[in-house]
């Protein structure tokens, strides 16, 4: 079974930084492609920012610039580096991988349970 524990969410003011963590452990999967989506309250979830191992990376047009994304294979880990930071960036963030399954060969989805990021005039 794969987890996804996500970290370093909470209160931040206008124009500060910070950052999330999202830890991803299991066994018999490949980590294909590691990311951030948030969804704020009555909108839509929406894509923050994505990296493929060992590719590209992907960011929404609303953080290009500010925010930075970066993974550690190592640790399975993927970070979020939220810089100069708006009140329209609160919302809860969501942990998202994609994963080929070792045993089916099937690729998989997972989620985190959501961590919240409030930025404060």
């Amino acid at each position: 079974q794969v987890q996804l524990v996500e970290s370093g969410g909470g209160l931040a003011q206008v124009g500060g930084s910070r950052t999330l963590s999202c830890s991803v452990s299991g066994s018999n999967f490949i980590i294909q492609v590691m990311g951030w989506y948030r969804q704020a309250p009555s909108k839509q979830r929406e894509l923050v920012a994505n990296i493929v191992t060992g590719g590209p990376t992907t960011y929404g047009d609303s953080v290009k610039g500010r925010f930075i994304v970066s993974q550690d294979m190592a640790k399975n880990t993927v970070n979020l580096q939220m810089n100069s930071l708006k009140t329209e960036d609160t919302a809860v963030y969501y942990c998202q991988i994609q994963i080929t399954d070792t045993n089916s060969y099937l690729r998989k989805d997972y989620w985190g349970e959501g961590t919240q990021v409030t930025v404060s005039p």
